[in-house]
């Protein structure tokens, strides 16, 4: 792809996505757009470009999800789900005793399984929640990798990777040549397809927050005004949990870490 249509495409991206193309991705591009080029009988990235350049709606749409669609697996890191286990769901039933709802906002979801790790992490707390109204809301800009989360389908690799033996045999089905998740752990997660470039007013509040592994991919300015918007979906003592390369340093006030608890952030007074 020649400079000036790779600078048109990075513009796009960034106009649609907030993803912000660097110079060194040119392998990334040719990676996920190559296959799209070929699909569509373009036959090279030249000829997407030229495409693209025509506005055409629906492949601009493809190649957004093809090149906003991240790696996801169960578990991921592990820590933000010992913290959200030790630390924050025992803190919001303390504070939420008396109406009894938790509402979870899992963004940039992709294929399900960080929604679905919170979802099954809660089921075996079920003894304890006995009465409680748990709400998680998966989101993504891709609506191919959302219509896999809701399939809850997914392979051996995928299955294999972050989670326990004990829970792969207590929520999962086998299914041909993949596993299948429990449709009552299906039944805890609702999905919808959101750009986290868009108004938040129609998400409602949340409790919880992950944002894990998204930022990263934003300039400055865009995930300042994503962690501000978070802020203000959360009351008083809600919570965020940014991925391992991620921070609110420098880049808001609404939001201060949580000492000792990596990753995890309490959104600040005043």
């Amino acid at each position: 792809m020649n400079p000036a249509d790779f600078q048109f495409l990075a513009d796009l991206l960034k106009t649609r996505s907030g993803l912000v193309l660097s110079g060194d991705k040119g392998y990334l591009v040719e990676s996920r757009l190559l296959p799209i080029a070929r699909k569509r009988g373009l036959g090279s990235l030249d000829g997407l470009a030229a495409a693209l350049r025509r506005r055409d709606e629906a492949l601009i749409r493809d190649v957004v999800e093809a090149m906003t669609t991240n790696e996801s697996f169960f578990f991921r890191d592990n820590t933000p789900f010992d913290l959200f286990k030790g630390y924050v769901l025992p803190r919001l039933m303390e504070t939420r005793a008396g109406e009894k709802r938790i509402r979870i906002w899992s963004a940039a979801c992709s294929t399900g399984q960080e929604p679905y790790s919170l979802a099954m992490l809660l089921s075996e707390q079920k003894a304890v929640l006995a009465g409680w109204r748990i709400e998680i809301v998966g989101t993504d800009i891709s609506a191919e990798v959302l219509t896999r989360a809701k399939n809850g389908l997914y392979t051996q690799f995928e299955v294999q990777r972050g989670l326990p033996i004990q829970l792969l045999v207590k929520y999962f089905k086998k299914d041909g040549e993949q596993w299948r998740i429990a449709p009552e752990i299906r039944s805890m997660v609702q999905y919808r397809e959101f750009n986290l470039l868009d108004s938040f007013a129609s998400l409602g509040r949340f409790d919880m927050v992950y944002c894990r592994n998204v930022l990263i991919y934003f300039d400055q300015p865009t995930k300042s005004q994503i962690l501000d918007r978070i802020a203000r979906l959360m009351p008083d003592d809600g919570m965020l949990c940014l991925g391992a390369a991620e921070t609110v340093l420098g880049l808001t006030n609404r939001f201060k870490p949580v000492k000792d608890r990596r990753g995890l952030y309490e959104v600040a007074a005043g």
